[in-house]
């Protein structure tokens, strides 16, 4: 399918990731151009290389207004313009009785998860406004509406990112910006690689059954039984930033494999 989003260019945070990685695969894939932004672009710089699209990776600090303001501009400068945005940078945090977390777990979170969200919209969404046209997609999770006891500095500040989100698709909306989210859950990636790693060693068991008893434990509701794919979180996302997806709006997009046991978001 033709996203009908060819030589738009598109503004990626955490890219170095698997799902902000993904993406920036299946958008050049579309002829979209790239800004792709971490802390760390080494990495990023040569995976970069083989994307059939015009790249520039800028390393860039979301927790700073001024490092985002500055990525904001460069992209512009670079390009003439940033149509998409799609923010994926983000953290689990500190985990744990929940009154037993600092202040500064929370707040790190907090800054990680969701205020380098208001940073990011803030440095792009004027030069949207002025061209009528822009998407905005914030990676959020299933920890958003259904929270894990030991996770909460992640569930609140993700949580809250949902209805930031939500908050500004009202208004938006008029400027031709269309603001969505996009909440995974148990995707294969470094940090659940970790997590698994972790729950083998403390169970004596090997990797893939370290998934198999964290899924039929923690997970009944990913009734697929495997972790989902990067490539199907890229693929949702895709969707929505696109021509095609011009009418999603203040929407919650779920690519959880039935994780979330609710009807609603």
């Amino acid at each position: 399918m033709d996203l009908q989003i060819r030589d738009k260019v598109a503004l990626i945070t955490g890219a170095t990731g698997g799902m902000g990685f993904a993406t920036a695969k299946i958008l050049a894939e579309e002829g979209v151009k790239l800004v792709l932004s971490d802390l760390k672009i080494d990495r990023l710089e040569k995976d970069a290389k083989a994307l059939a699209t015009d790249v520039l990776c800028i390393a860039a600090d979301v927790t700073d207004q001024a490092a985002v303001d500055t990525l904001a501009r460069e992209g512009r400068e670079r390009f003439g313009a940033i149509d998409i945005v799609v923010h994926t940078s983000g953290i689990t945090g500190a985990k744990g009785d929940p009154l037993e977390m600092t202040d500064e777990d929370y707040l790190e979170a907090w800054q990680i998860d969701f205020m380098s969200a208001v940073r990011v919209a803030r440095a792009t969404f004027p030069a949207m406004r002025q061209k009528g046209w822009g998407r905005f997609v914030c990676i959020t999770s299933e920890n958003a509406v259904q929270p894990y006891w030991e996770e909460a500095t992640y569930n609140t500040a993700k949580a809250a990112l949902a209805a930031f989100v939500k908050n500004l698709s009202y208004e938006e909306a008029k400027h031709g910006i269309l603001c969505n989210t996009v909440s995974p859950a148990f995707i294969e990636t470094d940090m659940t690689d970790g997590m698994m790693e972790k729950r083998a060693k403390e169970m004596g068991v090997s990797f893939d059954e370290a998934v198999e008893s964290f899924l039929e434990e923690e997970r009944p509701g990913i009734v697929l039984k495997r972790r989902g794919r990067v490539e199907e979180v890229a693929a949702a996302i895709a969707l929505v930033v696109s021509e095609r997806g011009s009418f999603i709006n203040g929407a919650n997009l779920r690519v959880d494999g039935g994780s979330v046991q609710a009807v609603q978001n």
